[in-house]
């Protein structure tokens, strides 16, 4: 029998908790937190979870903040719920480290496409067997999901680290936002989602270029995409 993924529900509304475990219960291993404070406590305790699913407005810590301090702990991926849908809002939880959003009210069909979209690339980065590549000043090992920059351990999200991966395993090939995002996210590119990658990436090399501004090792082909040579 395969092992259940476990999914960590964070909301301070115990409706919302409620109906979440009710339509995954049944397909993982849920658990839940009703604030941010007490999501990172079950964190820290104990590591071993493969999704995230968290709420944005909450008392005390939102869900930005909350995401951004989880990444200290884990690189499961972190799909924010929220009222909000405004392309701002969007950007500030892929900002904060967040890889999906849903927007509530939201499908019981839409909900388990993203999160098993999630689990599936979450799972497959993690464990693929392969060699270390290394450009510039960047080592990236594909079978430990590791990334050393000039010595010093890079933290990645699984998405981050998905994005860095596809562009290395076509290096010198220039790819399209659509191509990037269909391999990455695993779901039909549509209006907006070029700014999805667009984000992803300037947060990738903000943690990997010496030069955000100038990069050396993701180039944007302009009108094209992004290569690494």
């Amino acid at each position: 029998m395969s092992v259940q993924s476990k999914i960590l529900i964070v909301d301070d509304d115990p409706d919302i908790r409620q109906v979440l475990r009710l339509l995954l219960q049944n397909l993982y291993t849920v658990r839940e937190a009703a604030s941010g404070s007490e999501a990172l406590a079950l964190i820290e305790e104990n590591k071993d979870v493969d999704l995230v699913i968290l709420d944005v407005m909450m008392p005390g810590m939102d869900g930005y903040a909350v995401c951004d301090a989880l990444r200290a702990h884990t690189n499961a991926p972190v799909l924010f719920l929220t009222a909000k849908s405004a392309e701002a809002d969007r950007i500030s939880a892929y900002r904060s480290g967040g890889d999906d959003f849903l927007s509530k009210p939201f499908s019981q069909d839409e909900l388990l496409a993203k999160v098993a979209s999630l689990l599936r690339r979450y799972k497959e980065y993690r464990g693929k067997p392969d060699a270390a590549l290394a450009i510039e000043n960047l080592e990236v090992d594909f079978a430990t999901h590791s990334v050393v920059n000039n010595g010093q351990a890079v933290t990645l999200t699984d998405t981050e680290f998905s994005i860095l991966e596809y562009l290395l395993r076509n290096r010198g090939v220039t790819v399209t936002a659509p191509e990037l995002y269909e391999a990455v996210w695993k779901e039909r590119f549509l209006p907006g989602s070029g700014n999805t990658v667009m984000v992803h990436v300037l947060n990738l090399r903000r943690k990997i270029e010496e030069n955000p501004s100038s990069p050396k090792i993701i180039r944007t082909v302009w009108g094209k995409g992004y290569q690494i040579d």
